[in-house]
């Protein structure tokens, strides 16, 4: 991670390249990807996947400070916050963009936008590595890895016919590490805290700190099925809401 802030990481310009330098004048063939303008998609560019990954690893890693900001950087909303914004980004505020040139004569202009993959792994980074949200079979996680300076978020996350609050406090302003969950009043193990769909509203309060619950080990992975659970019209989570 320190060779991606040394190498491909620009703050000013806002972005993060997948490789430097660009394959131009080189006889080194890495592929198509030398057929795009140094700077352009894989040559160079943001390729917003790769990106995400970062996030995610950051994410992994402890890191909730950079992981957010790298989010937020990735965040389209924050590339027109202005008419500067717009005219240099030059595409849709609502949508993610595949890449993001880094050439000069076009620096922080969108690329491919309606990019599902790319938003699929964005909303992943965003409601998983940083929120903590995680579902597993018949329990789920609450796990964050959040700025030190979030005092508190919530969600709402609505599964099936059942609605599970979920709000995690920060009194210590860390980034991971949960001192204690409780579902419903009762304690909880904050990595197997029990789902079930019986049509009732369900209470989840999740404490950061050091204790016994804090994170010391990767989680178990998300499967794909459970992701596309996540993501269904009728069981997935609500955006959620920072307080």
């Amino acid at each position: 991670m320190d060779a991606v802030r040394t190498h491909l990481l620009r703050r000013v310009s806002g972005i993060l390249t997948l490789l430097t330098p660009p394959f131009d004048h080189t006889a080194q063939d890495p592929g198509y990807i030398k057929g795009y303008p140094p700077g352009v998609r894989e040559n160079g560019g943001q390729y917003t996947h790769a990106a995400v990954w970062t996030v995610m690893a950051l994410a992994e890693l402890g890191s909730g400070d950079e992981a957010t900001e790298l989010f937020h950087m990735l965040n389209p909303l924050n590339r027109t916050r202005s008419p500067a914004d717009v005219e240099s980004y030059k595409g849709e505020p609502f949508v993610i963009a595949g890449d993001v040139c880094a050439h000069p004569d076009h620096l922080g202009r969108s690329g491919w936008t309606w990019y599902t993959g790319s938003a699929g792994w964005l909303y992943r980074a965003g409601l998983e590595n940083i929120l903590g949200l995680r579902r597993h079979g018949s329990t789920f996680e609450v796990s964050p890895c959040i700025p030190s300076s979030w005092p508190s978020y919530s969600i709402d996350w609505r599964f099936g016919r059942t609605t599970y609050d979920i709000v995690v406090s920060n009194p210590e302003g860390r980034c991971q590490g949960v001192l204690e969950a409780r579902l419903d009043g009762g304690l909880v193990d904050a990595r197997a805290i029990p789902l079930v769909d019986d049509g009732g509203r369900h209470s989840v309060r999740v404490i950061l700190g050091v204790g016994p619950q804090s994170r010391s080990e990767p989680p178990p992975q998300t499967s794909v099925r459970d992701v596309a659970t996540l993501s269904g019209s009728t069981e997935g989570p609500t955006s959620p809401r920072p307080n």
